[in-house]
């Protein structure tokens, strides 16, 4: 549903680009017209990234300022990551596991976010393909649906992988909701199997902006929300299982601080945006830390 979905988009934006281009074409020739087009929509592409960021932002704490040129990669970074990964590699995303031949450590089930699919992990997928670890990813649907429906999701899929490699116990790697969808299944399915779950920009205390996502995800997700208070008071006792890696200048978490989960493992960084984190080295660095320390 979701490469449906983006499919829609990328339609969307080829016809907006085509009259433009049909426009433009009457004063300039038509090479350039095309190009101006496209350049336009990149241009409308930039503006809502950067439009995310303004209203994601909040103080900051001292040591995570930047500079101006700071600023301009965590921009350009964010919004290739976002071109990338919804024009490109969610729509190429076919569901797989990966079995090592030769496996080290535990095996890995990464779970994407809200309105992605598997295809968000294509950089990390190829890391722990390259570094030996056995993992799958799974697809949540229906997009806008409910998280513990989700959770149901990720326990098929864990037992899937459980069994595809003969072990008792995974390791997960969540984006976003997926962090959410992790901690569901926890508390329900998952005490005796997870050896650890790291969650990344998940908003573990709600976010404002999703009062502007649709579905009941988006409705779960609120900072007001009962689901959260809810899940807030269940896994308590769980949370030594979890890290929680997030980015004082996430730009879709805010506030920022909402990814801190009070009994777990916290790694606040910076420079790092929302979409960014499934492709910066440093987020990388971090995951591959917290898995090769798992036994």
């Amino acid at each position: 549903m979701v490469k449906r979905l983006l499919m829609v988009v990328m339609l969307l934006q080829v016809i907006v680009a085509g009259a433009l281009a049909w426009l433009l074409a009457r004063v300039v020739p038509l090479d350039v017209a095309l190009l101006l087009a496209v350049g336009v929509v990149l241009l409308v592409r930039m503006a809502i990234a950067a439009n995310n960021f303004r209203m994601a932002a909040r103080p900051l704490p001292p040591d995570a300022q930047l500079d101006w040129l700071q600023r301009l990669q965590l921009f350009f970074h964010e919004y290739m990551s976002t071109m990338l990964a919804t024009s490109w590699h969610m729509l190429r995303h076919r569901p797989r596991m990966h079995l090592a031949s030769a496996p080290r450590g535990l095996p890995v089930l990464l779970v994407h976010g809200y309105g992605a699919n598997g295809g968000f992990w294509v950089h990390l997928a190829a890391l722990l393909e390259k570094e030996g670890f056995s993992h799958a990813t799974v697809d949540l649907e229906p997009v806008f649906g409910d998280i513990d429906v989700y959770a149901q999701q990720l326990e098929q899929a864990a037992q899937a992988l459980l069994a595809a490699t003969g072990n008792t116990r995974l390791i997960i790697v969540a984006h976003s909701m997926g962090g959410l969808v992790a901690r569901a299944w926890l508390r329900r399915f998952g005490a005796g199997k997870a050896a650890r779950i790291i969650t990344l920009g998940t908003p573990h205390h709600g976010t404002d902006l999703a009062h502007m996502g649709v579905g009941h995800n988006a409705r779960q997700m609120r900072r007001d929300a009962a689901w959260l208070a809810e899940l807030d008071a269940a896994d308590r006792r769980q949370r030594g299982l979890i890290t929680s890696i997030y980015s004082h200048h996430d730009n879709i978490i805010a506030p920022q601080d909402s990814c801190h989960l009070p009994g777990a493992r916290n790694i606040a960084l910076a420079g790092v945006g929302h979409v960014a984190m499934g492709r910066h080295p440093d987020i990388a660095k971090h995951i591959l830390a917290e898995i090769m320390g798992i036994t």
